[in-house]
């Protein structure tokens, strides 16, 4: 279980506004950007098993699949980022290691130092990828 200065996640109360801007940021951009490209891309998926004939069913269903992992490795990055304030991370060796940035040196610090998600970003380049690649060898098929 995480905990954050002591609380539940449950529990925990930011003590300034400083923090909830900086809670809500993390959270619009780790958690939301997965969600909303998940959405945007079902969405898509739909449209095309709605409006089109038959032969863009294959299409359709690649966009569905794609929509369908984006929402799983959403759910697992947000999985990751939920002790990004937790008491526990400030031990993390990587927290020793991670550059201050620049300009934000003698800055209050909120939770773990902010790491690229690095294995994420490559199983969605991957994955994508993947999907272009298919895509391409429907339409060549039509």
């Amino acid at each position: 279980m995480h905990t954050y200065r002591g609380h539940r996640a449950d529990s925990f109360r930011p003590i300034d506004v400083l923090e909830l801007n900086e809670l809500r940021a993390r959270n619009r951009t780790f958690n939301g950007a997965y969600r909303r490209t998940a959405l945007a891309t079902l969405g898509y998926a739909l449209t095309a098993l709605r409006l089109f004939d038959s032969r863009f069913l294959r299409i359709g269903i690649l966009y569905l699949v794609l929509s369908i992992l984006l929402f799983a490795l959403g759910y697992i990055r947000a999985r990751h980022s939920r002790h990004d304030f937790s008491d526990r991370s400030k031990t993390s060796a990587l927290y020793d290691q991670a550059f201050p940035t620049v300009g934000q040196e003698d800055r209050r610090e909120y939770g773990r130092p902010f790491i690229t998600a690095g294995r994420d970003v490559v199983a969605v380049g991957a994955l994508v990828m993947v999907v272009e690649i298919l895509l391409l060898a429907f339409v060549l098929q039509m």
